[in-house]
């Protein structure tokens, strides 16, 4: 087994902080609160298996993560981040310039971006990803018109859905998972409204219109903690929340998911790429770090192991959709290896 080589300034960093760096017994993960149920269970494995300190790990969000992160080399800096996409330009960039320049991509499994609501509500909700956006962005169509969104009761989208008030619960612009709802379900509804497809709209005028969530009142930004917008969600049986299919699916005796387009998120639905509203999920490794952090590297290892990611694996048991065998073998390989990753285009 290989290990990826310390740079130059991570030498120098260790160098300075060597002591400080080996009394940090526990492994350090910050980022996606998406990711952040996997991370804590390989930790909590990790620790039950070896007996080692178990990791912290922290739910910062994608953005936040990589913020930590990115920060720099040493004791006083986070290990591993999880991202509920992949990394940007800007935030590689981020890492370079902090001396970050050696870092190892996992992309662990899939993820369904669900919206759900609480049991107790009776209607079978069924949304076209043009009645998402129409309730959620803050500029829609109306009449043929692109206008302020001055939908307030879910009625007033579809004659058929319940004369109730629009409240959707979801992440803050920092999170993941935020950024692949307005990229996967936002764009996609914008691009079918009659005003854009008969427009004759590019993709950059339905980023640049599309994007904005409105600011108005049904849409509530929530925390980078899921479980809060689960607790609302048992509060109030009109709401409706968005995160990542792991919390519907630790939560099914309590929450049902909203179908879009007629599918329903699930394992299997989000496995066949069904559904139509799903996204890769991730951590990263600073391999500066590993050889110098304890426990670093075997944490790692278990984290990409069968047990964990295969189906089956602890980690599927709690939503996580798995990689194909040849994919997962391969990402294995790279990740126990410290093979270093490539900057993004954008």
């Amino acid at each position: 087994m290989s290990f990826a080589k310390l740079t130059v300034t991570a030498l120098v960093a260790a160098a300075a902080s060597a002591s400080a760096a080996t009394a940090r017994d526990a492994v350090r993960i910050v980022g996606s609160s998406t990711v952040f149920p996997y991370s804590q269970a390989a930790s909590e494995e990790f620790a039950n298996q070896t007996g080692a300190p178990a990791p912290i790990v922290e739910s910062l969000g994608t953005g936040g993560g990589f913020q930590a992160f990115c920060g720099g080399i040493g004791e006083g800096f986070a290990d591993i981040t999880g991202a509920s996409r992949a990394i940007k330009k800007s935030e590689f960039d981020l890492c370079a310039g902090n001396g970050v320049t050696d870092i190892t991509e996992a992309l662990i499994g899939f993820d369904g971006l669900s919206m759900a609501l609480s049991r107790t509500n009776d209607f079978d909700w069924d949304m076209t990803l043009a009645e998402v956006y129409q309730a959620l962005g803050a500029q829609v169509e109306v009449d043929g018109e692109w206008v302020d969104n001055p939908f307030q009761t879910w009625d007033e989208i579809n004659p058929d859905f319940p004369a109730v008030d629009i409240v959707v619960i979801g992440p803050p612009p920092t999170s993941g998972t935020r950024d692949a709802f307005v990229e996967i379900a936002m764009h996609a509804g914008c691009e079918e409204l009659d005003y854009v497809k008969n427009g004759g709209f590019d993709g950059d005028w339905v980023e640049e219109n599309c994007s904005r969530m409105r600011t108005d009142g049904p849409f509530i930004e929530a925390g980078e903690n899921d479980n809060l917008i689960v607790q609302q969600l048992n509060a109030n049986e009109n709401a409706i929340g968005i995160f990542g299919y792991s919390f519907l699916y630790e939560n099914l005796d309590a929450l049902k998911g909203v179908k879009l387009n007629g599918v329903e998120p699930n394992l299997d639905t989000i496995g066949d790429q069904s559904y139509p509203v799903q996204r890769p999920l991730y951590f990263y490794v600073k391999n500066a770090h590993r050889g110098v952090i304890p426990n670093l590297q075997e944490l790692i290892e278990e984290y990409v192991s069968d047990n964990a990611l295969a189906p089956g694996g602890y980690l599927t048991e709690r939503g996580l959709v798995p990689l194909s065998d040849a994919r997962r073998a391969e990402m294995q390989e790279n990740v126990i290896s410290g093979k270093s990753m490539d900057g993004p285009e954008s």
